[in-house]
């Protein structure tokens, strides 16, 4: 399991302290129990050395092999072995460093279960510590790579869905073009540079990427030009913002489809000019468009009118917001009319 450096270094600091704290304190607690101060402190750092060693060791080991709940026996098992090494390695040491005095080997040999029972303590503890610190790290390293996961897959669906949307759109563009080249080929050129422009624009963007009102709806305007020379007189376009919604952000490319299913709906089941009106506001910290086209009840089914580009459109904003709310249609009195919120909360704490 990977670690961060910063979080080893921390647990390095906080380890040493509290381990030089404990010696001290052994070394005052042997001092006043009556031994010289260069005994005590001998004694002190031979066995709180080698616990720390210990300790250490064990931590390391548990990086790469952390015992599930029901093998926690394993560590109250390699405690005992642990706690007795320390207690006859330090005893060993000790006799070899002190061999003729006698008083202080003997206060050693009556003290060792109480030495063993503290090493045990000290052991048991720091293994208790360190399953609690990596269970937290691998924790935290199982959620990242969940939510990078979550990420990937979110990034390659939107992806899918633009992917998806574009040939529909140029597909009926090519028509219009090649329909165009015979009788009027000055308009003809003129839709093909709109057209270069537009999917020039399309590919510059980045999918998650936020811009302003005022980007999108300039880059609106190529594909409203397009469509202008497809059908002619037959579309109107009205088109109203507020100051204040103009600054405000947007996902990139997000106004294209709800445009492209007004004019579909508006004009394949009309006759005579249609006009698609779209409107931006503000209300509580949220961008709203509206956009509304007119539809012949007798000939349109209006419910319907949620095609794909509307759908994708719905999908693209709860993967960016998780909610299922940013949308509304309404089918009244001849017209049709969808709502889009964009909060605007999000850019907000994005940017800090």
């Amino acid at each position: 399991m990977a670690r961060s450096p910063l979080s080893v270094v921390k647990f390095l600091k906080v380890f040493v302290t509290w381990w030089l704290a404990w010696s001290a304190l052994h070394a005052i607690l042997l001092w006043w129990l009556g031994l010289y101060w260069q005994i005590a402190l001998t004694d002190s750092g031979v066995y709180n050395g080698l616990s720390a060693f210990a300790c250490l060791l064990l931590c390391y080991v548990m990086q790469f092999y952390l015992p599930q709940k029901e093998r926690y026996w394993y560590i109250f098992f390699i405690s005992l072995l642990l706690s007795s090494l320390i207690v006859f390695t330090g005893k060993y040491l000790l006799q070899n460093i002190y061999e003729g005095n006698n008083a202080y080997l003997l206060s050693l040999k009556y003290s060792l279960p109480i030495r063993w029972g503290i090493a045990f303590l000290l052991i048991v503890c720091m293994s208790m510590i360190c399953v609690l610190w990596y269970s937290f790290q691998y924790q935290q390293e199982t959620e990242q790579r969940k939510n990078d996961a979550e990420a990937l897959s979110k990034e390659a669906e939107l992806f899918a869905l633009r992917r998806q949307l574009q040939p529909h759109f140029l597909f009926n563009s090519l028509n219009s073009i090649s329909a165009l080249v015979g009788t009027r080929p000055q308009e003809a050129r003129n839709m093909i540079q709109q057209l270069s422009d537009f999917l020039r624009g399309t590919i510059k963007k980045d999918e998650n990427k936020t811009v302003t009102l005022a980007e999108e709806l300039q880059h609106l305007q190529l594909y409203l030009g397009i469509e202008q020379v497809r059908f002619g007189h037959r579309l109107d376009t009205q088109l109203t913002s507020s100051d204040e919604s103009l600054s405000m952000k947007i996902p990139a490319l997000l106004l294209q489809p709800i445009v492209e299913n007004a004019i579909k709906f508006g004009l394949y089941d009309t006759i005579g000019q249609v006009t698609i009106r779209i409107q931006t506001l503000t209300n509580e910290n949220q961008l709203i468009v509206v956009i509304s086209n007119p539809f012949d009840p007798d000939t349109a089914q209006p419910q319907k009118g949620e095609g794909f580009g509307l759908s994708s459109v719905k999908r693209r904003l709860y993967l960016l917001y998780a909610r299922h709310d940013l949308v509304e249609t309404k089918a009244a009195d001849k017209l049709f009319t969808t709502t889009v919120k964009i909060p605007q909360l999000i850019y907000e704490s994005a940017d800090n």
